[in-house]
């Protein structure tokens, strides 16, 4: 089936049987009229991005991180500076040039960029800086290592908590009862999505007294199939290709584009796995693969740059930790977008009420990676 990306655009905006109804209770960041579209407060002010190896075009993090800065920038008028790494060894020279170039608010894309960013931050105290999916916090004290850093991180074990739920209850209607995932690299906002994905299997099977098996991921143990990078490559495909030959019906690639090796390797096999996309929408990010994308779990890195630049506009910058939230509707689950007139009777409702126990408190979802 071939979805076009109008389409698509359009299920994201009118699908209010799922929208509605998974959208979360709490209020989302702030948008950008916020400010009114009144300059800064301080007219050097210059927001600026530092992407991690997989770069802007990721159709993920990174990706939505670069939205979320083009929009508060043009909210601002204000031209942003972007800055693409290809490696892991390009961090600190990256975020060199920034302060080089006078950037006032540099946001580091990712867990990778910790270090590099701590160490930044330390040496340029009159610098603000966000980091996404990390504290920053090379001291092990559980906080950032210096008071010009502000976290930017996300609970996304609610939001796979709910795509667990949603994908065994896929999996047991096509009947055959199993699930996987993988992930790139064994990092804490890998392997959060992983932990809130089994848990959610599990409910499923003992709300509906069934037997749907995960693979790909031991919460117990915390080990499981990776790849060790977010690379969409040959290695991504025979992880891909190892969780597939055990059955699964749905497959979760967690990390980046390894979601494009995922795809490569369902065609390959001549089934009907469907797959669950992170991070952003998968089916409008990237169309070619919307058939295959059953639904995605998605963290609003988007909306959290965008405001976390804004208030730093307005001189409100804030080095509290920002903790998306299926409350604050900082994570959630997409639309199932073609899905939807395909699901198990009643799921979407299942899932509505799952998410309000959730935000309630009556269900805990715990990861160990899940922000203190």
């Amino acid at each position: 089936m071939t979805i076009s990306l109008t389409k698509k655009l359009i299920g994201a905006t009118v699908a209010a049987g799922v929208i509605v109804a998974l959208a979360g209770c709490g209020s989302a960041p702030a948008p950008a009229s916020s400010t009114g579209g009144a300059k800064p407060a301080d007219a050097n002010f210059k927001p600026c991005l530092v992407s991690d190896s997989g770069g802007f075009n990721d159709k993920s993090f990174n990706e939505s991180a670069k939205i979320g800065m083009d929009k508060a920038a043009k909210t601002l008028g204000v031209k942003a500076l972007e800055v693409e790494s290809k490696s892991d060894n390009d961090y600190k020279s990256n975020i060199d040039s920034l302060i080089a170039g006078k950037c006032t608010m540099i946001v580091g894309v990712g867990f990778k960029l910790d270090a590099a960013i701590a160490d930044a931050a330390i040496a340029n105290p009159k610098v603000n800086f966000g980091i996404i999916d990390s504290l920053a916090d090379k001291n092990g004290d559980g906080k950032p290592d210096a008071p010009n850093i502000k976290p930017i991180l996300f609970d996304t074990a609610q939001a796979a908590y709910l795509g667990g739920y949603a994908a065994a209850a896929w999996s047991a209607q096509e009947g055959g009862n199993k699930v996987g995932t993988f992930g790139g690299m064994k990092i804490p906002p890998v392997t959060i999505f992983m932990d809130g994905f089994v848990d959610g299997v599990k409910k499923y099977d003992e709300d509906k007294g069934t037997s749907v098996a995960s693979v790909g991921w031991d919460k117990a143990a915390q080990d499981g199939s990776f790849t060790g990078a977010f690379a969409a490559n040959d290695t991504a495909k025979q992880t891909a290709n190892s969780i597939l030959g055990q059955g699964v019906d749905v497959i979760f690639p967690v990390g980046g584009p390894i979601y494009l090796s995922a795809s490569a390797a369902i065609k390959d096999s001549g089934k009907k796995t469907v797959m669950l996309g992170v991070d952003s929408d998968l089916a409008v990010a990237d169309p070619s693969v919307a058939d295959q994308i059953l639904v995605s779990v998605m963290k609003r890195i988007d909306d959290a740059v965008n405001t976390t630049v804004l208030d730093a506009a307005k001189g409100s910058f804030d080095p509290t930790p920002y903790v998306g939230t299926l409350e604050n509707n900082g994570v959630g689950l997409s639309s199932f977008h073609d899905f939807e007139s395909k699901l198990p009777k009643g799921l979407t409702d299942e899932l509505k009420a799952l998410q309000d126990k959730i935000i309630k408190g009556d269900i805990k979802v715990e990861s160990a990676a899940s922000p203190k």
